[in-house]
């Protein structure tokens, strides 16, 4: 069975860069799309990006256009996500996830493996 671990977060100055990392056990994650997910006190879960199989982004544009990237080290078996320029607004829990179906789902229902999730705070 898939296991998910982020680590990387933590307290940042507004316009700061983190990165986050994923580790995968139990499936190769080259031969599933990964994503990233987060979550701000009182809000839904919301889709920031993921990686596809040829390892191809889909990011949330309207979230995160242009700061965010998401990558992997297939020797790791480990995804990241490098957050540059980040504002209050990124204030959130971050959990990577996988799906149940091999295509990119940006509702939080289509995920079936989620880590434990790491805290990033922004201050302004």
């Amino acid at each position: 069975q898939m296991q998910l671990v982020e680590s990387g977060g933590g307290l940042v100055q507004s316009g700061g860069s983190l990165r986050l990392s994923c580790a995968a056990s139990g499936r190769t994650i080259t031969n599933w799309i990964t994503a990233w997910f987060r979550q701000a006190p009182g809000k839904t879960r919301e889709f920031v990006g993921a990686i596809n199989r040829s390892g191809g982004n889909e990011m949330n544009e309207d979230s995160v256009k242009g700061r965010f990237t998401i990558s992997r080290d297939n020797a790791k078996n480990t995804m990241y996500l490098q957050m540059n320029d980040l504002r209050p607004e990124d204030t959130a829990v971050y959990y990577c996830a996988a799906p149940y179906m091999p295509y990119v789902s940006r509702n939080a229902m289509g995920y079936e493996v989620w880590g434990q999730g790491t805290q990033v705070t922004v201050s302004s």
